[in-house]
C-alpha cells in the first residue's frame, strides 16, 4: 500500500480526469459520496454518459528530468517508488474485481529514458489485456521523445492516448523544463493524429483489423506558472484542435508545491475560476463552432489590413471574422480606378487605399492631355490633379518619394477642389484592367506564395 500511497498521491496534479474535486463525505440515511476510499480513485464520464471510476496512478514517481514546476522533478526530496508492470496488472485487476474501479489513467515520471519508461508501461497494459482478459477503458499518457514504434504499440492497447503540452509557450517550457521542447511534444501529437487516420481507413477494409486508441487522444496545460494570457493559451488550444484532432484539452490551475523565484510564490492560490473560464471557453470551441479570436481580445492590435485581396474574397473576409478589415490595399489610379470595388469596400466599413497612384509613370500619365488640362485650370502638376481625384473619392493614398521636396510637393493638394466634370473626364480613362499583376491568377499565387523573407 505504501507504493500505492505513494503513485497515486504524485499523479494527483494531473488533470486527465472531469471530477470536480469536491469532496462530498459520506452522510448517515443518505447514499453515495464524492471521496473515494480507496486511494487513486478519480471519476470521468463514457462516451453513453455514465460516470465511471478509474485509478489514476504511476507506474514510477521517480523522474531524470528537473521540471521546477513538478513535484516529482529529480533534484527534489520526495518519497520514490517504482510499480513493476506485474505489481501494477495485478493491482488493477484486484481493484476491478471487487469493484473499485471500471478503468485504468496510467503516467508516469520519465525513468532512464522515455523508450524505457513507456516499454514498461507497454508491458503493464500488454498483461491486463492478455493475461487479465481484462476490456475496460485505459487511458496511457505517451512521454514525448518515444519512439514512433513504442508510441503505436501504447495505442494499441490504450483506449486513449495523451501528450501533455505542459506549458503554454516555448519560452516558458524552455524556462521551467528544460529538458523539453515543443518539437519533442508536437512530434508524438502529429504521429498518434496520422496513425489515427491511417486505423480508420483500415477498419474500413477489415472490421477486424486492431484498433488504435479509439477514443483519440487529448492533452493537458498549466495554467497559471507562466505569464501567458488567456488569448494565448485559447489560441494554442484552437490550433491544437485544428492541427492534430484533440478529443480534449485538459487545463489544471498551478498549485504551488515547490518554491522557485520562476514561479508563483508558495502562498499564491491557484487560479481556479480562470481554469473554470477557460473551460468554458473551450465548451464554446468544440461545441458551438467559435474561433479563439472571437473570445478574447487583448488590444494590442488596433486594425488590421489586407493587400491585393480581391473584393470578392474581402466581402467573404468580412462577413465571417469578427474583426473585418480597417483598410484594404489596391492597385489604383486612372488607369484602373476599380470603381465597384471601392464602393463595396466603403459598404463594408473598409477604408480603400491606393498602390502606385501614378501608375509609376507607365502610359506616359505626367504628360496625359486631360491631367494636362485639368492642372492648367488650377495651377497644379498633373501628379498634384491625380492625387486630389482620389482624396475627393475616399481613397487614401501613400506616394512613393524619397525626396524632401517631392513629398511636400505631392502634400500640396488641400487648396483645390475637383469640378463635378473634371471627375467624369478623369473617370473616362479607365481602361478596367491591372497595370502590374494579375492577382488571381494561379501563377502570381504560386509566384507570391514562394517568396521568403528573411
Amino acid at each position: 500500500m505504501d507504493k500505492l500511497t505513494i503513485l497515486t498521491d504524485a499523479a494527483k496534479y494531473d488533470a486527465a480526469c472531469t471530477s470536480s474535486g469536491a469532496q462530498r463525505g459520506s452522510r448517515r440515511g443518505m447514499i453515495g459520496n464524492t471521496s473515494a476510499s480507496v486511494a487513486g480513485c478519480c471519476h470521468t464520464f463514457s462516451g453513453d454518459g455514465r460516470c465511471v471510476t478509474l485509478l489514476k496512478v504511476l507506474m514510477t514517481n521517480c523522474c531524470v528530468y528537473d521540471c521546477k514546476y513538478c513535484v516529482n522533478r529529480c533534484s527534489n526530496d520526495t518519497r520514490r517508488a517504482v510499480f513493476t508492470p506485474e505489481e501494477l496488472a495485478d493491482l488493477t485487476i484486484q481493484f476491478y474485481r471487487r469493484n473499485y474501479i471500471e478503468g485504468l489513467f496510467l503516467s508516469s515520471g520519465v525513468l532512464v529514458s522515455p523508450d524505457y519508461t513507456t516499454e514498461r508501461m507497454i508491458r503493464c497494459l500488454d498483461l491486463l489485456r492478455r493475461r487479465h482478459r481484462f476490456n475496460g477503458y485505459i487511458h496511457a499518457k505517451a512521454i514525448p521523445g518515444t519512439s514512433p514504434e513504442l508510441v503505436t504499440r501504447l495505442g494499441l492497447l490504450a483506449d486513449r492516448l495523451s501528450v501533455n503540452i505542459e506549458l503554454p509557450s516555448e519560452r516558458g517550457l524552455a524556462a521551467l523544463a528544460p529538458n523539453k521542447t515543443r518539437k519533442a511534444i508536437f512530434r508524438p501529437m502529429g504521429l498518434i493524429k496520422s496513425t489515427l487516420q491511417e486505423n480508420r481507413e483500415e477498419l474500413v477494409k477489415y472490421r477486424h483489423a486492431p484498433r488504435f486508441a479509439p477514443a483519440g487522444q487529448s492533452t493537458q496545460m498549466i495554467i497559471g506558472a507562466t505569464p501567458d494570457s488567456d488569448r494565448h493559451i485559447l489560441s494554442l488550444t484552437q490550433s491544437l484542435y485544428d492541427r492534430y484532432r484533440l478529443k480534449r484539452v485538459f487545463y489544471s490551475a498551478y498549485v504551488p508545491v515547490v518554491e522557485n523565484t520562476l514561479l508563483p510564490s508558495p502562498d499564491t492560490k491557484p487560479p481556479l475560476l480562470r481554469e473554470h473560464r477557460l473551460y468554458q471557453a473551450d465548451w464554446l470551441l468544440r461545441f458551438y463552432g467559435f474561433r479563439a479570436e472571437e473570445l478574447l481580445d487583448e488590444g494590442k492590435v488596433r486594425a488590421i489590413g489586407v493587400s491585393n485581396l480581391n473584393i470578392g474574397r474581402l466581402v467573404d473576409l468580412s462577413m465571417h471574422n469578427r474583426v473585418i478589415p480597417h483598410v484594404s490595399q489596391v492597385e489604383i489610379h486612372p488607369f484602373y480606378q476599380q470603381a465597384a470595388a471601392v464602393q463595396e469596400m466603403k459598404n463594408l466599413g473598409v477604408q480603400p487605399e491606393g498602390w502606385a497612384p501614378f501608375a509609376e509613370g507607365r502610359n506616359d500619365i505626367f504628360r496625359n492631355k486631360v491631367l494636362e488640362s485639368i492642372g492648367k485650370k488650377h495651377g497644379k502638376t498633373p501628379a498634384k490633379v491625380i492625387l486630389r481625384w482620389d482624396v475627393q473619392r475616399g481613397i487614401s493614398v501613400i506616394p512613393k518619394s524619397t525626396n524632401p521636396a517631392r513629398i511636400r510637393e505631392n502634400y500640396d493638394i488641400w487648396d483645390f477642389e475637383l469640378t463635378a466634370e473634371e471627375m467624369k473626364q478623369i473617370g473616362g480613362m479607365d481602361k478596367g484592367k491591372e497595370l502590374f499583376f494579375e492577382h488571381d491568377s494561379p501563377e502570381m499565387a504560386r509566384m507570391f506564395g514562394n517568396y521568403h523573407i528573411h
